[in-house]
């Protein structure tokens, strides 16, 4: 488990330093690691991967590619985006790499935007 976190991690810290430009460093963790997640859905294939992944409710080892019209090398540039970004994860079995969803940070942009949406619900009145 350490070593899963230690990871994660570090995988975070070079994803920060791919974002060096924006200087990440002035916001807070949180919001960096939004952004990170946010950025990793900027993409159809993307978003179309996860809704996969979320409807068959278990882990998939080599089928993604037959859901999507794009070509394997194409889709595996999606599916390592996402699993940087921490909203997949993938286990070796065999030859394969199965993906599954990772529910922490789904649950972290659910809650993100639960509280946007509760702040403007709150605001309804109060804006022009």
């Amino acid at each position: 488990m350490v070593f899963e976190n230690y990871i994660v991690i570090l995988q975070y810290k070079f994803l920060l330093r791919q974002m060096g430009a924006t200087k990440t460093e002035h916001f807070t963790d949180n919001q960096n690691q939004i952004a990170i997640l946010a950025k990793a859905l900027g993409h159809p294939a993307r978003v179309a991967i996860i809704e996969y992944l979320m409807s068959v409710e278990t882990c998939i080892c080599g089928d993604i590619v037959n859901e999507l019209p794009l070509a394997q090398p194409t889709v595996s540039q999606h599916l390592k985006e996402l699993k940087n970004a921490g909203l997949i994860k993938g286990s070796i079995e065999g030859n394969a790499i199965c993906y599954c969803i990772d529910e922490k940070s789904l649950s972290k942009l659910r809650d993100y935007f639960a509280n946007i949406s509760d702040s403007l619900e709150k605001k309804k009145s109060n804006c022009c």
